[in-house]
């Protein structure tokens, strides 16, 4: 996976906007105006990409005791976000599905009355 493919993915997704909240390197993916989805683009530039996803925390003690790739959030909460590298043992297919899961977690977390939003606004 590359930028533009991470990118496109993200942006495919029902009611997905991009910021930089941060900072001019810090790309952020929302969904409700909240984040599920963080990347570095000077990390992507230098080769070392890595993305920081919303995660269950017990599925997340599992994720990272499996995969090497898989650690606790950087600058996020340790309990609720991992920091995932690409070029690891995570291909991206799994890193795929951790977006997706992410995304899952924070849509479900909105109100019904913001899901419906981005529903209707789907259609």
């Amino acid at each position: 996976m590359n930028i533009q493919q991470l990118y496109e993915f993200c942006l495919s997704k029902k009611g997905v906007t991009e910021h930089f909240p941060f900072d001019e390197d810090t790309l952020v993916f929302k969904v409700g105006g909240k984040m599920f989805c963080l990347t570095s683009l000077k990390q992507w530039e230098s080769n070392e990409p890595s993305l920081n996803l919303k995660c269950e925390p017990d599925k997340a003690e599992v994720l990272r005791a499996e995969y090497e790739a898989i650690q606790p959030g950087y600058h996020m909460s340790k309990k609720h976000w991992n920091t995932i590298e690409f070029h690891s043992d995570v291909n991206d297919k799994m890193m795929c599905q951790l977006i997706n899961d992410s995304y899952d977690l924070v849509f479900n977390s909105l109100t019904k009355k913001i899901q419906s939003e981005i529903q209707e606004s789907e259609n």
